[in-house]
This record gives structure tokens, sequence and C-alpha cells, in this order.
């Protein structure tokens, strides 16, 4: 058995410094955060892989503790630095939260030896059909586009909790708590950041999903946005190696509201990928 590891490290990609963090030994599983979110959403999965995983998540640029000047990237290949820093040549486990998840399907895509299996969870996909909202939720779009426009960040940030912590159906404040202060420290920080630069990566995995063959799960909530629960149904359906979970009582962040279950979801697609 491999030693167990428990470390933080930088890792270089372009003119970046990528702040990460490794704990566990086994098969590596690397965890990519949302949008709206750092490395720190993963801490009870990162706590939980003790002996049966070789955990690994990062910041990506504009987000947490990574310092990144504007330039020309791709999110795939700082992963894959990341992946190299941490586990070498060994294929591993990515497991994606909202635009984490279609970094994920990307490089699934565009470098299919160096991933074994996904965790998919409230997925974004480039290319995927456009969201159709309701009015009531139309008009929930509207107050964050108009809290945006004035940059009033605290507000913004505040919307966004309720959005997709709460949910947007769902009462604000439904989640309060260590939890809800989280949410807004790691939202802060990327609301403040100033652009990282051109993305390069194509954005079009929706179109390759059926091209994926690699052992999958999608997740995601049945308080989310209606439009993201149909679309992680469509990803899971499209997918040829996927199981579906929907879990109930929870909207876009499953992993930091039911980490129990997340956790244990993603060790059962650790044996399929054995």
């Amino acid at each position: 058995m491999s030693a167990v590891v428990n470390a933080a490290l930088k890792v270089t990609s372009g003119a970046a410094t990528i702040a990460a963090e490794m704990t566990g030994s086994g098969a590596p599983v690397v965890f990519l955060h949302a949008n709206i979110c750092d490395k720190r959403m993963w801490h009870a999965q990162m706590k939980a892989s003790g002996s049966d995983y070789l955990a690994i998540c990062y910041d990506r640029r504009g987000f947490g503790q990574t310092q990144a000047p504007a330039e020309s990237h791709s999110s795939v290949a700082d992963l894959l630095a990341v992946i190299d820093a941490t586990a070498g040549a060994a294929p591993a486990i990515l497991v994606g939260c909202s635009q984490g998840a279609n970094i994920a399907l990307n490089a699934a895509v565009s470098h299919p030896a160096r991933v074994r299996g996904l965790v998919l969870i409230s997925p974004t996909v480039n290319g995927a059909p456009a969201a159709v909202y309701t009015p009531e939720l139309q008009a929930l779009v509207i107050r964050q586009q108009n809290a945006e426009a004035s940059k009033d960040l605290d507000r913004l940030n505040e919307i966004k909790a309720h959005l997709f912590l709460d949910g947007p159906l769902a009462a604000p404040g439904r989640v309060s708590g260590p939890m809800r202060r989280l949410f807004l420290e790691m939202n802060a920080i990327a609301l403040a950041a100033t652009p990282s630069g051109t993305n390069r990566d194509d954005g079009q995995a929706y179109h390759h999903l059926k091209t994926i063959t690699a052992p999958s799960t999608v997740i995601w909530g049945n308080l989310d946005f209606p439009h993201i629960q149909e679309r992680a149904s469509l990803v899971a359906q499209l997918l040829p190696n996927a199981e579906a979970h929907e879990l109930q009582g929870v909207a876009h962040l499953p992993g930091l509201e039911q980490p129990d279950i997340v956790t244990g979801l993603i060790r059962h697609l650790i044996k399929r990928c054995a």
C-alpha cells in the first residue's frame, strides 16, 4: 500500500502559480471546483480520502489562492499540469462541479488516455442547449444581472448564495451557518478577482459526449435550476457508461450539503474504474 501523503504545493502552468493540495493514497482523484467556490468546497471529500484514493484539489485561475496574470491559457492544460505534479502519468478520476465538470469533460474529450473516470456534479456543458427560464426565474436572473452591472459585489454575492446554495425557488437563507459563510467567503474572492485572460479550450464538449467511454457518474440536486437538472439528466443519458443520481433537498452544491452521500458515490465510481 502506498504511504499516505498530506501536502500543499504550488504548480506552475504558463505564468500562473496554481495553489493545490493532495492527501491520501491510491488512485488519483482530482477535484475541480465550481465558479462560485474554490478548492475549499471539497474539504469533506479531501478529509475522507485516507487510503481509498489520492485526493487532489486546486484553485483555478481567478479563485482562492492561485496567482495568475491575465494571459491566453487553457483550463485543461492547467488541470494536466496539476495531475503531472501530483500523480505523474497515472490516469486520474476527475470530480467536477458546475464549470469544474465542464473542464473535466473537455479533458476527457481532448485527452481520453489521461481520464480514468468522471463524477460530474450539476454540470455545465458548453455547447448544450441554452437555458429557458420561467418568468419567475427570469426575474431572478435579471436581479443578478442588475447587481453585476452596478458592481455591488456584496449584493451580488448574496444573490448568488440564494440562487446556487439555497436554490432559486427555495427560501433565501435555506442554508445557513458555517456552510453559508464559507460560500460567501469563497465567492467573494472570485467576484473581486481580475480577469484571467482568454481561455483557449474548445467549448463544445456537449457534441462529443457519446465518445466518452470512461465510467461516469452524474449527480444533481432537485432544488437546483430546472434547466441544470434537465441538462444533468441529459448528460447522463448521452454518456455511454454513466449512472445518474438525483439528490433530494439540495441545490447546486451537493458536495457541500450532502458530503457523505457524494463521497460514497465517488467511492462507488472508483470501484467501477478498478
